[in-house]
């Protein structure tokens, strides 16, 4: 199928040199809000455009933590498996990020232990892993549904991943950003700063670069920010104005096989329309910008 006929947000691509495949996981149950939770999906394609699948990459089985909000899993090769870190609602026990495992990036992945890397009180989201110097980071969004100015943490996990290994380190708060606005949602009376969507990536001059996404004009946006230290832990600077303000967000960072730095976001905003979208960037001295 074309690249505009998936449905899916929070689009995270794995390029695999030797098999020129691109594979890409995301959000993809079609109701992911509301509805008990289905699984994830992964898609396969060797040009980003034309994609086979999709193909079923996880589902729970009758004794899973969670029931609904299955979110954005992220898929990375570590230690000789394929780990997967997503989001999950847990009734009595709200949302959590759990870590599954698979010898095969089509699946099935299953879960890798019944904890969660971040605390249970916490309600937390949209985990990446980092590793720094040998040692597994997961970067996480503590919610501003919960706190009111959403927060971008980070913990050290187990190398197994299996579990945290330390207290969460607060790298941010949403409002010290200054291209986020308050986004208010008037029909259920919440309003607040918000986190989503964090990545790393390692610029050619070795600044560590990290995109995440909030809103501006009450529209999805995300932006850059770098660590002054180099240093998962920071402290971390941000830029003024937003990567990219045009209802779209929560990126990742990928190469296609020739070199090209792509951004990954789903574009627009709003369910059911949500669809893939890959936007060649440029890097010059740490910065990024669209090409």
């Amino acid at each position: 199928m074309k690249r505009e006929d998936i449905h899916i947000r929070d689009p995270f691509v794995v390029p695999v040199h030797n098999e020129g495949i691109y594979y890409m996981y995301g959000t993809t149950d079609r109701d992911c809000w509301n509805a008990p939770g289905v699984g994830f999906d992964v898609y396969k394609s060797t040009n980003l455009e034309d994609w086979g699948g999709p193909y079923p990459a996880f589902r729970p089985s009758s004794g899973f933590r969670a029931e609904k909000n299955f979110w954005a899993p992220e898929v990375y090769r570590y230690s000789g498996k394929y780990y997967m870190v997503a989001s999950f609602f847990a009734k009595g026990k709200g949302r959590g990020i759990q870590s599954l495992v698979s010898q095969s990036l089509l699946g099935p992945f299953v879960p890798n232990s019944k904890d969660v890397l971040a605390p249970e009180e916490w309600e937390c989201l949209d985990g990446t892993l980092y590793i720094e110097e040998q040692t597994p980071w997961m970067i996480f969004c503590h919610e501003w549904v919960q706190i009111g100015d959403g927060t971008i943490c980070a913990v050290k996990l187990s190398n197994d991943l299996k579990r945290a290994i330390s207290e969460p380190i607060e790298l941010f708060k949403a409002s010290f950003a200054p291209w986020v606005e308050l986004l208010v949602i008037e029909n259920v009376g919440l309003e607040g700063y918000v986190t989503d969507g964090p990545f790393l990536y390692r610029a050619s001059d070795n600044q560590l670069l990290m995109i995440w996404s909030s809103f501006r004009n009450q529209k999805y946006a995300l932006g850059v920010a770098r660590s002054v230290t180099g240093s998962v832990t920071g402290p971390w600077m941000h830029d003024t104005q937003p990567l990219f303000s045009e209802d779209g967000g929560h990126g990742m960072l990928f190469k296609t096989f020739d070199g090209q730095l792509m951004l990954s976001i789903h574009k627009p905003n709003n369910s059911p329309s949500e669809r893939p979208m890959f936007l060649a960037l440029n890097e010059t001295d740490g910065k990024l910008w669209l090409k």
